[in-house]
Protein backbone atom coordinates (compact mmCIF):
# COMPACT_ATOMS: atom_id res chain seq x y z
CA UNK A 1 0.00 0.00 0.00
CA UNK A 2 1.43 3.58 -1.13
CA UNK A 3 1.72 6.24 1.58
CA UNK A 4 -1.67 8.15 1.28
CA UNK A 5 -0.22 10.86 3.06
CA UNK A 6 2.12 11.96 0.47
CA UNK A 7 -0.57 11.17 -2.07
CA UNK A 8 -2.84 13.64 -0.37
CA UNK A 9 0.45 16.41 -0.18
CA UNK A 10 0.68 16.20 -3.58
CA UNK A 11 -2.56 16.77 -4.40
CA UNK A 12 -3.11 19.50 -1.90
CA UNK A 13 0.27 21.05 -3.56
CA UNK A 14 -1.24 21.72 -6.45
CA UNK A 15 -4.55 23.63 -5.37
CA UNK A 16 -3.38 27.16 -4.67
CA UNK A 17 -4.34 30.12 -6.61
CA UNK A 18 -6.14 27.64 -9.29
CA UNK A 19 -8.60 27.09 -7.18
CA UNK A 20 -9.72 30.37 -6.19
CA UNK A 21 -9.22 31.89 -9.79
CA UNK A 22 -10.31 29.70 -12.68
CA UNK A 23 -8.99 29.81 -15.75
CA UNK A 24 -10.04 33.16 -18.34
CA UNK A 25 -12.64 32.50 -20.74
CA UNK A 26 -13.51 34.70 -23.16
CA UNK A 27 -17.88 35.55 -24.18
CA UNK A 28 -18.43 37.71 -26.71
CA UNK A 29 -15.43 39.85 -26.84
CA UNK A 30 -15.05 39.58 -22.73
CA UNK A 31 -12.98 38.02 -20.59
CA UNK A 32 -14.58 36.63 -17.52
CA UNK A 33 -12.08 35.07 -14.85
CA UNK A 34 -13.99 33.75 -12.47
CA UNK A 35 -13.67 33.57 -8.71
CA UNK A 36 -14.73 31.53 -5.64
CA UNK A 37 -14.30 30.49 -1.90
CA UNK A 38 -12.83 27.20 -1.64
CA UNK A 39 -11.97 24.76 1.03
CA UNK A 40 -10.95 21.16 1.93
CA UNK A 41 -9.99 19.13 3.90
CA UNK A 42 -9.12 15.44 4.85
CA UNK A 43 -9.02 12.88 7.32
CA UNK A 44 -7.59 9.17 7.87
CA UNK A 45 -6.33 6.71 10.36
CA UNK A 46 -4.58 3.21 10.11
CA UNK A 47 -1.75 1.10 10.16
CA UNK A 48 0.94 -0.17 9.03
CA UNK A 49 0.98 -3.37 6.07
CA UNK A 50 1.95 -5.55 8.60
CA UNK A 51 -1.15 -5.75 10.67
CA UNK A 52 -4.76 -6.94 10.32
CA UNK A 53 -4.98 -4.14 7.25
CA UNK A 54 -7.66 -1.93 9.16
CA UNK A 55 -6.94 1.36 7.05
CA UNK A 56 -9.81 4.51 6.63
CA UNK A 57 -9.47 7.52 5.05
CA UNK A 58 -11.69 10.47 3.79
CA UNK A 59 -11.95 13.78 2.22
CA UNK A 60 -14.12 16.61 1.40
CA UNK A 61 -14.37 20.05 0.52
CA UNK A 62 -16.25 22.93 -1.87
CA UNK A 63 -16.01 25.57 -3.64
CA UNK A 64 -18.44 28.46 -3.63
CA UNK A 65 -18.41 31.00 -7.16
CA UNK A 66 -18.44 34.63 -5.26
CA UNK A 67 -18.22 36.53 -8.92
CA UNK A 68 -15.90 37.34 -11.42
CA UNK A 69 -13.86 39.90 -13.36
CA UNK A 70 -14.65 41.33 -16.12
CA UNK A 71 -13.03 43.26 -18.78
CA UNK A 72 -15.24 46.29 -19.60
CA UNK A 73 -15.56 48.26 -23.61
CA UNK A 74 -13.11 50.52 -21.87
CA UNK A 75 -10.29 48.46 -21.00
CA UNK A 76 -11.05 48.37 -17.10
CA UNK A 77 -11.36 45.12 -15.27
CA UNK A 78 -14.19 45.15 -12.76
CA UNK A 79 -15.25 42.06 -10.48
CA UNK A 80 -18.95 41.20 -11.02
CA UNK A 81 -20.46 39.56 -7.89
CA UNK A 82 -22.32 36.48 -7.54
CA UNK A 83 -24.76 37.84 -5.51
CA UNK A 84 -26.92 34.61 -4.55
CA UNK A 85 -23.56 32.89 -3.84
CA UNK A 86 -22.88 36.26 -1.63
CA UNK A 87 -26.14 35.50 0.08
CA UNK A 88 -25.29 32.60 0.92
CA UNK A 89 -22.53 32.57 2.18
CA UNK A 90 -23.30 35.61 4.44
CA UNK A 91 -26.42 34.89 5.91
CA UNK A 92 -24.77 32.21 8.03
CA UNK A 93 -21.80 34.29 9.07
CA UNK A 94 -23.55 37.43 10.03
CA UNK A 95 -26.00 35.12 11.78
CA UNK A 96 -22.92 33.29 14.05
CA UNK A 97 -21.27 36.66 14.77
CA UNK A 98 -25.00 37.56 15.89
CA UNK A 99 -24.75 34.70 18.15
CA UNK A 100 -21.58 35.48 19.22
CA UNK A 101 -21.78 39.35 20.02
CA UNK A 102 -25.08 38.84 21.98
CA UNK A 103 -23.17 35.75 24.04
CA UNK A 104 -20.02 38.41 24.73
CA UNK A 105 -22.17 41.26 25.27
CA UNK A 106 -24.39 38.85 27.73
CA UNK A 107 -21.28 37.95 29.78
CA UNK A 108 -20.19 41.43 30.27
CA UNK A 109 -23.14 42.20 31.97
CA UNK A 110 -22.56 39.66 34.70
Amino acid sequence: MTNIAVKLAETARSFGVGAVYGDPVEIEGQTLVPVAITWFGFGGSGSDETTSGIAGGGGGGAAIPVGAYVTQENGRVAFEPNLISLLAVSIPAVWVSGKALARIIRALKK
